[in-house]
């Protein structure tokens, strides 16, 4: 009997103890759980020092005062135009800890275009973060003086109008080909590796236009003239300078920049992310940081993000197939 009882004590005790222990283990997974726990994977799909690394520098400084226990590491995958980088976030763990930088319309184009190793529904959407609108600029002492003199010239002298832009399946081309669309024009399309080629061709005479970005111009603007801007009204950034809209074209043309994670990845973490990002977009210091290191700042947020992707997509895909790129 009194064996018995022993037994019957040690079984209780046993039992009370193990029950303790998973008490304990379970808190401390419930606590190791909380996100962030670890420092977070950064991909920049372009080079460092670029636009795009400048912008995400900026971030991290304001990430950092809300999430000081966790910093970023940053990778860069670069190639093919940033596609080599967004491949990588697609394929990367959906556990929140690889977010990406990435560019809209390149996104787009590549998967469209470029057989890319990725597609625009790989990815949860976290915020836009930049709206660089695209503009037509052309040397100091050109003889255009308005986007109007530009077309009629080309109209009347088909295949001689000289037009620089950055690579094929980019943002520069994709207005190209609706500038082409939209006033019947004819061309000579000039394609250039990078915006500093592009640009010394321009002051070098090999151009008569070229088709670049705020933030492209914006180093040279001394040198060269804008004639109009593809954006919905006039930038702060290049004040005077008329829209498209307001020369009779059409358009409305712009890189973007913003940030994901890979499909899948976590509700929580993922609402975690937006809630930063959008305190650090309503941040004046950073807003002021942003407007120092001339990147044209327009936060959206990610479930608005995705839809305009989506939406830029169908306009691509449209206007690609027109013109025999794509069928």
């Amino acid at each position: 009997m009194k064996k018995n009882k022993v037994l019957l004590t040690f079984v209780v005790t046993l039992i009370i103890v193990s029950l303790a222990l998973t008490g304990c283990s379970k808190a401390s997974s419930g606590d190791s759980a909380k996100y962030p726990s670890k420092p977070v994977n950064m991909i920049i799909a372009f080079s460092a020092g670029g636009s795009s690394d400048v912008q995400a520098r900026i971030m991290q400084k304001y990430w950092n005062e809300l999430v000081p226990e966790q910093p970023w590491v940053f990778k860069y995958t670069t190639g093919a135009g940033g596609a080599i980088g967004f491949a990588e976030m697609a394929r990367s763990a959906p556990d929140g800890y690889t977010i990406g930088g990435v560019n809209v319309p390149h996104m787009v184009l590549q998967p469209l275009g470029q057989g890319a190793q990725f597609k625009i529904e790989d990815f949860e959407y976290i915020a836009q973060v930049v709206n660089d609108p695209q503009v037509i600029a052309v040397l100091k002492d050109s003889k255009f003086n308005s986007v109007q003199e530009v077309v009629d010239y080309a109209k009347a002298n088909p295949g001689k109008l000289k037009v620089g832009i950055v690579g094929t399946f980019t943002g520069h081309h994709l207005m190209l080909l609706e500038l082409q669309e939209k006033t019947g024009i004819e061309p000579a399309q000039i394609v250039y590796k990078g915006a500093a080629d592009q640009n010394a061709a321009l002051l070098g005479g090999e151009l008569d236009i070229m088709i670049g970005n705020v933030n492209d111009v914006m180093r040279s603007l001394d040198m060269i003239k804008v004639l109009g801007i593809a954006a919905e009204e006039e930038h702060e950034f290049l004040p005077g300078v008329p829209t498209l809209k307001e020369q009779g074209i059409d358009i409305v043309s712009d890189i973007r920049r913003g940030f994901v994670v890979p499909k899948g990845t976590d509700p929580e973490a993922l609402q975690f992310l937006r809630d930063v990002f959008k305190k650090i977009n309503e941040n004046p210091q950073y807003i002021a940081d942003m407007k120092k290191a001339g990147q044209p700042m327009e936060y959206m947020p990610g479930e608005d993000f995705e839809k305009y992707v989506y939406g830029q997509n169908d306009k691509a895909e449209n206007l690609l197939k027109k013109f025999g790129l794509i069928k």
